[in-house]
């Protein structure tokens, strides 16, 4: 769970097949095989982040407990809970007896969360209302663009794609003093250093939240660090990685591309806009990319990750 595990070695935690969702292992939304209506919709709570207080962990338990097909005992311990997550949750665990019209209502009174329209739009899906899924769907995008949620609901707008989105892999790491501080402690830590002048601060940051899927957030991060650096392509690359959308793909190539030509020797725009094509699957070009990465410095970072990626999928 360490910030720091997670940036210094964010690359091995990247793949086509799953992606690593919230810091260092996957969340139980990238293991729900989301379009199978037998059971129930999934519950997922990875709004909660880095929250360890009590009501989190009460919660966790909870989606634990519904994961493992334990509904019952899952909704008597959201029982009496007032949070959103808990009403979210104790609506799921009533399936299918009155959960659609309990979530459509709590998105009523909600109108700004994507958490509510994400789990509307499975709910939806499991009763085959497939296009009115797709709508709440594109609701969680449009209210809360800058979380799990929207994040989540546009990986199940976009099957063709990877799940999630790509993360920039820095060749630096943070300070070595991160890792003796708790996650929270640590995230405020580049929170403070990233609002100093110095780009490299700024895209540690960044790749913290794109770790828990603040794609915003991290985009804004990447964008001022690269304004600070232009001539450098390791910032201008996390700038242009930070654009990815699936809806607007081109939007990210549009900036990466051309790097290529600008830094023709940097090894962190051939390692990134591989591992984009990979996410668009864009394999064969991906493969291309990636060699070329790795002839940079076959045993640098990206170099090792780029031979690594280039191993899978060979296999």
């Amino acid at each position: 769970m360490l910030v720091v595990a997670v940036l210094a070695a964010a690359a091995a935690a990247s793949t086509v097949a799953a992606t690593v969702l919230i810091w260092g292992g996957d969340s139980h939304a990238a293991r729900q095989s989301v379009g199978l209506r037998p059971g129930s919709p999934p519950f997922v709570l990875d709004e909660l982040g880095l929250r360890a207080d009590p009501e989190a962990q009460r919660l966790r338990r909870a989606e634990r407990l519904y994961g493992r097909g334990d509904r019952a005992t899952a909704g008597r311990l959201l029982a009496g809970d007032g949070s959103l997550g808990a009403r979210v949750g104790a609506a799921l665990a009533g399936w299918p007896r009155g959960t659609i019209t309990e979530l459509d209502g709590l998105s009523r009174a909600h109108p700004r969360s994507a958490f509510v329209r994400l789990h509307l739009g499975l709910a939806l899906a499991w009763a085959r209302r497939d296009a009115e899924a797709r709508q709440a769907w594109r609701a969680a995008e449009r209210v809360g663009p800058s979380s799990p949620s929207a994040v989540r609901a546009e990986t199940l707008l976009h099957p063709e794609f990877a799940p999630g989105r790509p993360v920039f892999v820095p060749t630096f790491e943070p300070p070595a003093s991160l890792a003796r501080r708790s996650p929270q402690a640590q995230l405020a830590a580049l929170a403070r250093a990233a609002r100093r002048p110095d780009w490299r601060a700024k895209v540690l940051y960044g790749v913290a939240l794109q770790r828990l899927e603040r794609p915003v957030s991290a985009e804004r991060q990447y964008a001022a660090a690269a304004a600070l650096a232009s001539r450098d392509p390791e910032a201008r690359v996390a700038a242009a990685v930070g654009l990815f959308d699936k809806e607007r793909p081109a939007l990210a190539f549009s900036r990466l591309g051309p790097l290529s030509r600008t830094f023709p020797r940097a090894q962190s725009v051939r390692f990134h806009l591989g591992l984009l094509l990979l996410w668009i699957g864009q394999v064969q070009t991906a493969k291309k990319e990636l060699r070329l990465a790795r002839a940079e410095g076959p045993k640098t970072l990206l170099g090792s990750q780029a031979n690594a990626l280039l191993g899978r999928l060979g296999r």
